[in-house]
């Protein structure tokens, strides 16, 4: 593959964002698709909108919330139409909130931008989001069709998301198959106990006799995520990314042991991010994942990228280049002793370093690494996910990626999650996904 050392990729309606003019790509267009990240009901200018506050009359008019989703969606929408796509070509949508009471008044919203056809989902409520007052962050890829890449709605029953968020369990675009978060809830009429299948906890009042995650991660994996991947017609083998979300840090190791038997071989990248005790649709969930793979029968290359990048855990791979994306599991600012030393604080001399900015560039320096190897570049980030023990941080990350990509509109979010991240010193996580055509 011959690197690319430019930017292959079209920022879509670029802005300026706040007193330090953070440089925002509100989309970003990579050959066939589209992506929006981090989009919230602000006016690009003041954070988020004033008419949807109504900080003088409150209570006065629409719930909030319900303002804040349709502003969102007209966001997004603005973005899709300026590519020459629209809501029927979306092939996954990801949701934070940090209060679950905005949750129903935004599926409302969804509901009538999408109408029946909802892409898979996944919804996670977390402390904060960087603006104040934002109650939503949204996240979206879609497609733009052409000869033998179109959207498929892939729908079963048993499957299917509760009615008020309806989404699709499975979508398939090309040879792309994307499938929803799903947790150990009961599939079809199986029995359950507090919302969570029978199969997936110890039996009522034990004390031991099966590890809580270890069966919650087996009933998923074989009730929802291997059926999920078969409507499209994939499977396990062919698992190229995963975002998990876990509500107790101590589950970490035990999941990666089960997720590693079911993977013995070309595992997928994977994020692992911790999350609130009742993050999950079903508070005593204790885990959510979504997954992408590519169709079994397709003609689409899956091609794990070597490089010597640790990731901190031992199970998945670095990088998977499939097809025009390269996918990248959760980096920290870490190498195999843990946090780098250039990040570790010393008390003596604490206010004469940053260990978030040195996180920040032991993480886009990994990145650079991999997407050489990948034949693409730092330019062609397509989505930046951030997740950060202290949002206030953020902006000290953004100076960093200023010093590696200069001048260049970010598609970034930054999420605020619990602390401490699985490897002790770390407060941040980034999730990274490039275009690499």
């Amino acid at each position: 593959m011959t690197q690319t050392t430019k930017s292959a990729v079209e920022p879509i309606l670029p802005v300026r964002l706040g007193k330090g003019g953070v440089h925002y790509a509100r989309g970003i267009r990579a050959g066939r698709w589209v992506f929006t990240t981090g989009t919230m009901a602000q006016d690009f200018g003041r954070g988020i909108a004033e008419d949807i506050i109504s900080p003088r009359l409150p209570r006065a008019g629409r719930p909030k919330n319900e303002k804040e989703a349709e502003r969102v969606f007209d966001h997004i929408e603005e973005v899709l139409r300026t590519t020459g796509t629209d809501w029927a070509n979306v092939v996954r949508v990801d949701q934070y909130y940090p209060r679950p009471n905005a949750v129903d008044h935004y599926h409302v919203a969804r509901r009538a931008r999408f109408g029946n056809l909802i892409p898979p989902s996944t919804s996670i409520v977390m402390p904060n989001l960087l603006l104040a007052n934002a109650e939503m962050d949204v996240q979206l890829i879609a497609a733009i069709p052409e000869t033998g890449f179109t959207v498929e709605h892939l729908k079963q029953k048993d499957l299917a998301g509760h009615p008020t968020s309806g989404y699709s369990p499975a979508l398939r675009a090309g040879d792309f198959v994307f499938a929803a978060g799903v947790s150990a809830s009961p599939v079809g009429d199986e029995p359950g106990r507090h919302g969570i299948a029978e199969a997936a906890q110890r039996p009522e009042y034990s004390q031991w006799r099966g590890e809580p995650i270890k069966l919650a991660t087996e009933y998923m994996i074989k009730k929802w995520i291997i059926p999920s991947l078969e409507l499209g017609g994939a499977s396990l083998a062919n698992v190229v990314k995963a975002q998990v979300y876990m509500t107790h840090l101590e589950d970490f190791a035990s999941f990666n042991f089960v997720w590693g038997k079911y993977f013995p071989e070309r595992p997928p990248v994977t994020t692992l991010i911790p999350s609130l005790r009742e993050a999950i649709s079903n508070r005593y969930e204790r885990i959510e994942v979504n997954v992408i793979a590519l169709a079994d029968n397709g003609a689409t290359e899956r091609t794990i990228i070597d490089t010597d990048v640790y990731t901190g855990y031992e199970v998945n791979s670095a990088a998977i280049r499939a097809g025009d994306l390269l996918f990248v599991s959760g980096l920290m600012g870490i190498d195999r002793d843990g946090l780098i030393g250039s990040a570790e604080v010393d008390p003596r001399q604490a206010n004469l370093q940053s260990s978030i900015r040195a996180q920040a560039d032991c993480i886009l320096q990994n990145a650079e690494k991999i997407c050489e190897a990948a034949g693409t570049s730092l330019a062609n980030i397509v989505r930046a996910q951030h997740f950060l023990t202290d949002i206030g941080d953020f902006y000290d990350v953004y100076q960093v990626w200023q010093e590696h990509l200069p001048g260049a509109p970010i598609p970034f979010s930054a999420i605020e999650i619990p602390s401490p991240l699985p490897v002790p010193g770390c407060t941040l996580l980034m999730d990274l996904w490039f275009y690499a055509p």
